[in-house]
């Protein structure tokens, strides 16, 4: 009776495997092997990061994926407080926090008015916008540099927002951010139901109101979609931060990584590196993990409504 149980699940399964393959197809098959591939290219390198935090440096240029004989947790007490990992880190959170939500603030709002307000010139200012997609950062960090530098001349808030301030910089991360916020979420706001709109401003709501109680909640899933892209862009920016922050305590991760990266070609404290790296990459790890099925739900809901 066991044998019979076990050949008719083993059947089953075959069977299920080759409805799979059926209904995949050579097209499908070809896909699904690309995936993999590509998560062994992306997973394979964060793996070996992740082990070399915690090995020493002879270990490290030796055996690749050898287990460390000791887990060397002072590597990530170096990177922390001799790197001032942890001052970046916090540099980067500050930075990422307030810039992440002027981006959605100011680019929701325009989404949603040049998706829903039809008036003279609304194609073109969304063409305007879209357009900044195609435009390369490095095309602009020189006149940004003189963008910015002139603010700092600004009277009262000058000051703060100029060069080597966190301000100056969400600004620019709004800046290039908006792009893309827009094209996203127009697209998303288009295909949102305007009864529930309309019947509350037949009520009396405002627009503003009629924005942020009634459609902004709807968008949720887009919303949240953005975000975490945003979030992710803006924390792994580099070229940006690299010309506006020129004091080191104003300095953000990503600056503080490559800075290990350059001692280490004389001082050897590779382990440190790997550790900053292991830092850097955790938060952003974490944050797609939690939210992943938010991410996908805003994909796939704007694609199908």
């Amino acid at each position: 009776m066991t044998t019979m149980i076990s050949w008719t699940a083993a059947n089953s399964r075959k069977i299920a495997r080759d409805e799979r393959k059926r209904r995949l197809g050579p097209l499908g098959v070809l896909t699904h092997v690309a995936l993999l591939i590509w998560t062994l290219l992306v997973m394979v390198p964060i793996l070996w990061t992740f082990l070399a935090s915690v090995k020493s440096e002879d270990e490290i240029f030796g055996d690749a994926w050898s287990l460390p004989a000791t887990l060397r947790w002072d590597n990530f007490a170096r990177a922390w407080e001799q790197a001032h990992i942890g001052q970046y880190m916090l540099n980067s959170v500050i930075v990422v926090s307030f810039s992440t939500f002027g981006t959605m603030l100011i680019g929701s709002m325009a989404a949603y008015v040049l998706a829903r307000y039809p008036f003279r010139g609304n194609r073109a200012i969304y063409l305007l916008f879209v357009s900044g997609l195609a435009f390369p950062v490095y095309l602009a960090l020189t006149p940004l540099f003189f963008v910015v530098q002139n603010m700092g001349t600004i009277p009262v808030v000058g000051p703060y927002i100029g060069l080597n301030t966190h301000a100056g910089v969400v600004l620019v991360y709004i800046a290039y951010s908006m792009p893309f916020t827009i094209f996203f979420l127009s697209a998303f706001f288009r295909t949102l139901p305007t009864a529930v709109g309309e019947a509350a401003m037949v009520d009396g709501a405002s627009h503003t109101r009629v924005f942020f109680q009634i459609m902004l909640p709807m968008a949720r899933p887009g919303i949240i979609s953005i975000t975490i892209f945003n979030v992710l862009g803006q924390w792994n920016q580099y070229q940006l931060p690299l010309i506006l922050l020129q004091e080191r305590d104003k300095w953000v991760l990503t600056m503080g990584i490559a800075d290990i990266s350059t001692a280490a070609g004389y001082d050897q404290d590779w382990s440190a590196l790997f550790a900053a790296l292991t830092l850097a990459i955790l938060p952003m790890l974490i944050v797609y993990t939690v939210f992943q099925r938010q991410i996908q739900s805003g994909l796939t809901s704007g694609a199908l409504k």
